[in-house]
């Protein structure tokens, strides 16, 4: 074991996150994500440009990463983007979540 990271504790963005080495038996799937709630549109295709790594596994928001964590990419304001069943749809039919396309779909009748 000489050499391996078996706990390691850090700081992102002022949270404190702990990881454990859970050996081969539990690794990284989606039932683990991380979510960044983003003000604007710049910043969802900021954080996109950065975690998006396995095209494949996008929808709706989620991205995983280089070392296959999955990230949630949301608009901090997600639940105002979502009050109609046209907005929801086309949320259902995005990878990355386009802002002017969801308060769009929120005019349709």
């Amino acid at each position: 074991m000489a050499g391996k990271v078996i706990h390691a504790e850090f700081v992102l963005n002022g949270q404190k996150f702990i990881g454990l080495d859970g050996g081969p038996y539990f690794r990284f799937n989606e039932a683990i994500s991380f979510t960044i709630a983003c003000e604007d549109q710049e910043e969802i295709d900021y954080y996109w440009s950065k975690l998006s790594h396995v095209p494949e596994s996008e929808q709706c928001g989620w991205v995983k990463d280089a070392y296959g964590l999955s990230w949630q990419i949301i608009p901090s304001h997600l639940n105002e983007l979502q009050q109609t069943d046209a907005q929801i749809q086309a949320l259902m039919n995005m990878k990355k979540i386009i802002i002017s396309d969801l308060e769009a779909a929120g005019l349709e009748k």
